[in-house]
């Protein structure tokens, strides 16, 4: 079983984003940690780019801040190693755009992210028709052992790290079948139409678009825009397999003159929030 699989035994799980070199990089390495050792079961760690066209302002300027910090694609995959050092063990997937990883170039990204300690990868403006150059590397097979020996097998080169796959209330039924139909991981569900940003209710219809995306997978489905306090994501925990809160972690901890406190506390108060809802999803 691999951490994807095993932090879905317990549903719904609490998922926050947080961006690599926001406010700093060691800080943003510490917050990290923070969460994932008090309450966090995934972390969507950020990867930075210059045109975040799915985010609102507050991740905007988060990223914009970090990349004024220099971070880049080989300082995110050093962070997410010194994570691993620290014991942190929740799966930590990639989101970021696409336009870094190909100046990085793919397979040594695929490469190095696996070896780093990374679980997978969110790429919000790479659609499933344009991804088979990212998801054929990914399936490259590459051979283990002597061909003569019990122990030669063929090893994918990053098979078992999944590229996550996004829908959308917009997306239509045909475009659902087929993108649930094929996903791994899990199914990262908007729950509005738009950019990142907390609202202040969570979207009409969301228990009906949850059910619509279930008739065509088993893997599970976790929701995210919108969700910014500890009551909306018990609300959607109640429907869905996982909730994801991005804005409301970056602006909360990033404006605290306690980073690392403050996220603790998020990550906390989410946790016990989603408690109520466990194995109801």
């Amino acid at each position: 079983m691999n951490r994807i699989e095993n932090a879905f035994k317990n549903k719904p799980i609490f998922m926050p984003y947080f961006p690599l070199g926001y406010p700093n990089l060691e800080t943003s390495i510490d917050v990290i940690e923070a969460l994932a050792k008090n309450g966090a079961d995934l972390i969507e760690v950020g990867l930075s780019f210059s045109d975040p066209l799915a985010d609102g302002p507050v991740i905007q300027q988060a990223t914009q801040v970090a990349l004024e910090n220099g971070i880049t694609i080989k300082k995110c995959l050093g962070a997410v190693k010194e994570l691993r050092k620290r014991d942190v063990t929740i799966p930590l997937i990639l989101m970021g755009y696409y336009n870094p990883m190909l100046a990085y170039g793919l397979e040594k990204f695929v490469r190095d992210a696996k070896d780093a300690g990374a679980d997978g990868f969110i790429i919000p403006d790479l659609p499933a028709e344009e991804s088979a150059e990212f998801e054929n590397i990914l399936n490259a097979g590459r051979v283990d052992g002597d061909a003569l020996s019990p122990s030669y097998r063929k090893v994918p080169e990053g098979g078992d790290l999944p590229l996550i796959r996004m829908l959308a209330p917009t997306s239509s039924a045909e475009r659902m079948e087929k993108v649930a139909r094929n996903a791994k991981g899990f199914i990262y569900l908007v729950s509005v139409t738009g950019i990142t940003g907390e609202r202040k209710a969570i979207a009409e219809g969301l228990s009906d678009l949850i059910a619509k995306v279930r008739k065509h997978t088993d893997i599970p489905v976790c929701v995210g825009f919108g969700i910014g306090t500890p009551e909306q994501a018990k609300e959607v925990g109640a429907m869905a397999d996982g909730v994801i809160v991005g804005t409301a972690c970056v602006r909360t901890i990033g404006s605290s003159k306690n980073p690392v406190e403050v996220a603790k506390e998020f990550a906390a108060e989410f946790n016990s929030a989603l408690r109520g809802s466990k194995n109801n999803a």
